[in-house]
């Protein structure tokens, strides 16, 4: 199949550039007609765009077109986030205006951080996805780590926003953000109702299953990392939960302040992933141990893409100048803070992707290779 319904989607994407400036221009001159003439152009803009798309051999995957519409999103939440820390100017002024009103959500930390995350990787992933539907691939991996990190943002960001200090601001724009929800959660049980591609030679299986956990010290190293894991996930749920023990107390002073932030979105992070890693850290346990738990393919999967959107949001939050001061992490400690949160990030990644590439450990015979 052709791929040029794939580079007219990217292309379509980096049309909101003009777009965002041009209106923003626009808007900016007081000028009715300018702004229906702006109106007018990016509807032709897009008209055209679109034709271009469909009058080429174009999949009959709706996720296509869903992918398409969030890859051209993600572009205008990149160009929010880099104007409202300002390394850029004069593209979507009016709208960061009109959201510190609408929307005060969108100007917090964690909401410049969203807007990185899906600026860049979420992008990323909106590509390759619509790159793989275009070639007639499967992209069921790639789907299931956008599904982890589109529901770990959800998650925050709604819980967020409802109990956080602007719980009583919630406008007109967060309910378009739920229509958003709503059809992201359809195409989360599109993608999961894929079938699994693992094609593996039936002795490869039996090999794998027979070598024992010393002869496999990834897996090893996997295990005794999940302990501690385990470990840490759950103190910082008790530290939000305002446990009264010294060393929680002594946690939040010298490495996490952010976690007592009144936006409340590090409170309800820490709860969700006290909730939602550590059962899966315990399960996990069990999965290296045991032979033929399939699950842990996309178990994985799913796991490492929420973990690290969450990761990325509470480390750069954490730093973030729109932060206030006394919530930020210190100076003197925030090489260890760093480090333990990159850590905790990164190796999930890793044993994600060692489930991935090499999943005979994991799998069960099937009856057919079994009569061969």
């Amino acid at each position: 199949m052709s791929a040029s319904a794939g580079t007219g989607v990217f292309m379509l994407s980096l049309v909101s550039i003009p777009i965002c400036y041009f209106f923003n221009s626009l808007i900016y001159s007081n000028s009715a007609e300018a702004f229906f003439f702006a109106g007018c152009a990016a509807l032709i803009i897009l008209a055209i765009s679109a034709r271009f798309i469909l009058q080429k051999k174009t999949p009959a995957d709706p996720l296509f077109y869903v992918y398409a519409v969030y890859a051209f999103l993600s572009v205008v939440n990149l160009i929010i986030g880099l104007e409202q820390d300002n390394i850029i100017d004069g593209f979507v002024t009016f709208y960061i205006k009109e959201a510190s009103i609408a929307d005060p959500h969108k100007n917090t930390a964690h909401g410049h951080m969203i807007s990185y995350w899906d600026g860049c990787v979420h992008y990323l992933m909106y590509l390759l996805m619509i790159a793989a539907i275009t070639w007639g691939d499967s992209y069921r991996a790639i789907g299931l780590y956008w599904v982890g990190s589109f529901l770990m943002r959800a998650i925050v960001y709604i819980l967020g926003n409802a109990v956080g200090k602007y719980g009583t601001e919630i406008g007109p724009l967060f309910f378009l953000h739920m229509l958003y929800i709503s059809v992201s959660i359809w195409a989360c049980f599109r993608i999961f109702s894929q079938p699994s591609t693992q094609d593996v030679q039936l002795t490869s299986i039996q090999e794998a299953q027979r070598t024992s956990l010393l002869n496999r010290p990834l897996d090893l190293m996997f295990i005794i990392y999940l302990i501690p894991a385990l470990a840490f996930c759950v103190f910082r749920g008790l530290v939000v939960l305002d446990c009264p023990s010294i060393w929680c107390q002594s946690y939040t002073q010298h490495y996490e302040p952010y976690l007592k932030d009144p936006s409340a979105y590090p409170k309800i992070q820490m709860l969700v992933s006290m909730l939602y890693s550590g059962p899966y850290y315990v399960i996990t346990l069990y999965g290296l141990l045991v032979p033929g738990c399939e699950w842990m393919l996309d178990l994985t999967l799913l796991h490492s893409g929420a973990l690290a959107q969450a990761q990325f949001s509470h480390i750069g939050a954490s730093l973030h100048t729109r932060t206030p001061f006394s919530y930020r992490v210190p100076a003197d400690s925030q090489p260890v803070f760093v480090l333990v949160n990159l850590l905790y990030a990164l190796v999930p990644q890793a044993l994600c992707y060692r489930c991935s590439t090499s999943p005979a450990f994991f799998l069960r015979p099937t009856p057919d290779k079994k009569s061969e």
